[in-house]
């Protein structure tokens, strides 16, 4: 199923402002909250999916890279949705809590569902992480599966992210009483100013371990290699970058993990080279295919393609492949295979040689009245001379 534009789920034109952005996606929010659709399915993957076309027009990088390259220029790599598209709630949440101002409680929990903010307190995110990837131009065309190794933090296996040792519990904050924030006010010349921020006790948890994992060090998260598998679409392009939703770090003792961010490196093709989703390619003729024509193989991405050579070609003319380049990633088609003809002319010639060319030069047959064909003869003869 192909995903909707990020513009058209907004309701917003591709010249809108941050500040339209924003506020389009705290309307959509706001209608499509799950405190106001409770049990509504529908609602509830409007609510997601507003979500992601906010995480990526709100961000001036995702958004060149959308505007660019469509879907697959930030996402993709999994093979599932993109960015918002694999968030659950307490993900979203974390990320654009703060767009729902007072609306549902303040705090942008929600009941109904069950992954609340947990008492209201901030849910963590782990750090992404970002990996180069090295692609061929074969690659490319057809799109490719890759493993790679990453040493990334993950949840502790010993105390199932707690940080806590087996059989020790955890506290509820005495600063902040589990909320996971404090609340400070101050006498300003306007009258006394309200503020919240995180906790310093519990760092926005709302507990304390009593006794430490002693495999963890309290944090719920240790370092380990892992192989992670990554779909890459067909057409991608070099500093093309793709999210994997989730496949970054853990976060410390519970939480939203980070993404893992894939950006792309093209290899050098030894013969062709990459003009968008065309390919070029400088076919060197000798100076008897040029005149005679015949058949000649030129490289593409997938093998070698016999061409045929007409009598008579000249240098700078080009011959187009049709669908022998490469694909586009938003699947609007696939580019072509344009070569350009060179002729070769040797440096040096035997007697023998030489005296065939200047008779050819002087024949009425091969430039009959054409100033254009003598200029061309006339420089044969002076390279030889």
């Amino acid at each position: 199923m192909s995903k909707r534009d990020y513009y058209e789920i907004l309701g917003v034109s591709k010249s809108a402002s941050a500040d339209e952005i924003k506020k389009a996606y705290r309307q959509k929010a706001i209608q499509f909250h799950p405190d106001k659709n409770p049990g509504d399915k529908k609602a509830e993957e409007n609510f997601k999916e507003a979500a992601e076309a906010y995480e990526v027009l709100s961000d001036a990088n995702k958004r060149q890279r959308y505007d660019q390259f469509g879907h697959a220029g930030v996402g993709g790599a999994s093979g599932g949705g993109y960015g918002g598209g694999n968030m659950n709630m307490d993900d979203i949440f974390s990320h654009f809590g703060d767009i729902f101002g007072g609306h549902f409680g303040g705090g942008g929990g929600f009941s109904g569902f069950g992954g609340s903010q947990r008492g209201g307190q901030r849910v963590r995110k782990g750090s992404d992480l970002r990996v180069k990837v090295k692609l061929s131009l074969a690659e490319i065309a057809t799109g490719v599966e890759k493993k790679i190794k990453v040493k990334k933090y993950v949840m502790c296996s010993h105390c199932n992210a707690t940080g806590a040792a087996h059989g020790s519990d955890s506290v509820t904050c005495s600063t902040c009483h589990g909320s996971g924030r404090v609340t400070r006010v101050q006498q300003t010349i306007l009258g006394q100013m309200q503020t919240a921020s995180e906790c310093p006790t519990c760092g926005g948890e709302g507990k304390i371990v009593k006794d430490k994992c002693p495999h963890c060090s309290g944090e719920g998260i240790v370092r380990e290699e892992e192989i992670i598998t990554i779909n890459i679409p067909a057409g991608v392009a070099e500093g093309m970058q793709l999210s994997m939703s989730g496949k970054g770090n853990a976060a410390r003792r519970g939480g939203v993990n980070g993404d893992l961010l894939v950006l792309v490196e093209e290899e050098p093709h030894p013969e062709l080279i990459r003009d968008e989703n065309d390919l070029i390619y400088n076919l060197l003729l000798p100076m008897p295919t040029a005149i005679l024509g015949g058949a000649v193989e030129v490289p593409t991405v997938d093998g070698k393609v016999k061409v045929t050579i007409n009598p008579g070609t000249q240098p700078g003319k080009v011959l187009r492949l049709r669908g022998k380049g490469l694909p586009s990633v938003n699947h609007y088609g696939t580019g072509d295979l344009l070569i350009n003809i060179g002729v070769y002319i040797p440096e040096n010639l035997n007697k023998e040689e030489k005296s065939v060319i200047e008779k050819l030069a002087k024949s009425d047959n091969i430039a009959p009245n054409s100033s254009a064909k003598r200029d061309f003869f006339s420089r044969v003869r002076n390279m030889f001379e």
